[in-house]
């Protein structure tokens, strides 16, 4: 008996709050309803309703109580008790006078919209005719300024759309190294890019990363020097601390020459110095008579873009025995090897511009001022050791780097194109005695000086562009022969022709024709080195 009446009081709680029974719901605009308050709200001698109208009755077991609150979510009964609960307990008045408030406040608010949106129009109205006049101006200053873009300040011209995706951009194939581009050709290579290098503090990381995307595919020339010096890491991302840190590098290197340059005769170090004298153009006929044992840096020299006169000038033979032999003796891990004097005259070339606007191959350096010079020489070595810090491998002892690289030449070859690679075999070739040259001068002696230039933009912009990507450019620029390798029928002629390809007459175009076939190689090869085998 007990346990029934237990069931029965069980089943007889919270019958008001059962599912669906309406409850006041109160939040920010409808706070907590107090009678004490809102007593105007109650007329007078009214009582409030039963919180359930209709009282269901005592439900004695559960299948009673499911059928009497098998209607808990319908809404339609639900929402007549709640209109006839509201008409009961609001004053008419008191609710009709806040909904005219609302009315009219929502009307006032509208105006004012209303007015805000054509005051806007006509402000935009004239703001776009003040700059229309202002880019009318600013046309005419930049005819007349046209041209006079040079030194570090020139930043790359802001773009509406980004060139993200490495897409080749071709340009004048016989163009001279130093002559300025077509005009348009080269404002719209200018308005193509970001303004990265002068961006205000941006995360190092991110604004390099955009860098290398907008210029995988060419730098144009006003704007090359700063890229190259960001791209290798020799000035900081960050625009504040550039100018400082380009004072402080130029004195340390001036502070090794010097320390360190006199010493250049003596016993341990004449050796060196002689092989560099030899590398770069030779400075004058005496040189080499009043210090015959002087004369390694020396032999080099001459060899150095022999048919360039920019490399015939005695100051910039200077410049060039004063960057190899600093870097020599502070890296004796490699000490200088013969090619590393080719690797500074990209640099030298580019950093030449940042002064001049004519072509560089007959410019006169000496009609610089001494602090240009100078600063040309300070940078050009500074990311010179940048570009060689990636790939020292190739320049110690036996050059184990250049070995392995010729070696990975060979056998991606051979899985690209065996009709090539089985040819060589053939006729005896040797990757060794025509890709060492290759990979000990990143094919300087096989291109023009502009070409490499271009080639070296990508090469910057490339994650491990010399030491990794070159292996590909390589791989490419050998099977774009193929047709006259095919050709050749014997060892002689073979090697002639590798030694000499006909590239005199090559430009931007076909630079960047053969950067898209290496591109496609290691998109296909890299990370996948079961490839290289068979």
């Amino acid at each position: 008996m007990s346990s029934e009446s237990n069931r029965k009081q069980f089943w007889k709680r919270n019958t008001a709050k059962v599912p669906g029974s309406i409850q006041h719901v109160y939040g920010a605009q409808h706070p907590p309803f107090d009678p004490l308050l809102h007593a105007n709200l109650i007329r007078a001698g009214n009582k409030p309703p039963p919180a359930t109208p209709g009282k269901p009755k005592k439900a004695t077991t559960f299948q009673e109580f499911e059928s009497i609150t098998s209607d808990a979510w319908d809404v339609g009964d639900d929402d007549d008790e709640l209109l006839a609960m509201a008409a009961q307990n609001l004053n008419i008045e008191v609710v009709m006078e806040t909904a005219n408030k609302v009315i009219e406040n929502h009307s006032k608010q509208q105006e004012r919209q209303r007015l805000d949106d054509s005051t806007e129009v006509e402000q935009r109205e004239e703001d776009a005719q003040e700059e229309t006049a202002e880019d009318e101006e600013e046309d005419e200053e930049e005819d007349e300024e046209e041209g006079n873009m040079t030194g570090p300040e020139v930043s790359f011209a802001s773009q509406s759309s980004y060139f993200t995706d490495g897409r080749l951009v071709k340009s004048q194939s016989e163009a001279p190294i130093g002559s300025p581009k077509d005009a348009a050709s080269e404002s719209a290579a200018l308005h193509r890019q970001q303004s990265l290098p002068h961006r205000p503090p941006l995360i190092p990381l991110v604004a390099r990363l955009e860098l290398r995307k907008l210029s995988w595919s060419g730098i144009p020339r006003q704007v090359r020097p700063i890229t190259w010096k960001l791209l290798s890491g020799y000035l900081p991302a960050n625009a504040d601390r550039r100018e400082s840190v380009l004072q402080r590098k130029r004195q340390e290197y001036f502070g090794f020459i010097q320390q360190y340059y006199d010493s250049r005769n003596d016993e341990h170090h004449q050796d060196t110095y002689r092989q560099i004298h030899i590398d770069i153009p030779r400075m004058s006929p005496e040189s080499l008579v009043l210090q015959p044992k002087v004369t390694e840096i020396h032999i080099d020299i001459p060899r150095t873009n022999p048919l360039i006169p920019l490399f015939q000038q005695a100051s910039v033979q200077e410049i060039f025995e004063r960057i190899l032999f600093i870097w020599a003796i502070r890296h004796p891990a490699s000490g200088y090897v013969q090619g590393i004097n080719d690797l500074v005259t990209p640099f030298f070339v580019v950093y030449v511009f940042e002064y001049i606007e004519e072509e560089v191959e007959n410019f006169d350096v000496s009609s610089l001022q001494e602090e240009a010079l100078r600063n040309i020489e300070a940078d050009s070595f500074w990311c010179m050791s940048k570009l060689l810090d990636g790939i020292q491998d190739n320049y110690t002892f036996a050059q184990p780097g250049i070995q392995k690289k010729v070696k990975a030449l060979e056998e991606l070859v051979s899985r690209i194109d065996e009709s090539v690679h089985r040819h060589m075999q053939h006729y005896e070739v040797e990757y060794l005695q025509f890709a060492f040259r290759w990979m000990n001068n990143l094919l300087m002696r096989e291109l023009p000086l502009r070409c490499t230039i271009r080639l070296w933009d990508t090469y910057q912009a490339e994650p491990e562009g010399f030491s990794h990507f070159h292996l590909y450019v390589c791989a490419a620029f050998l099977v774009r022969w193929r047709k006259e390798i095919l050709e050749e029928r014997d060892f002689q002629g073979l090697m002639i022709l590798l030694q000499n390809l006909p590239t005199m007459h090559w430009g931007n175009e076909e630079v960047s024709v053969l950067l898209a076939e290496a591109y496609r190689l290691k998109f296909a090869f890299a990370d996948a080195p079961n490839h290289y085998k068979r």
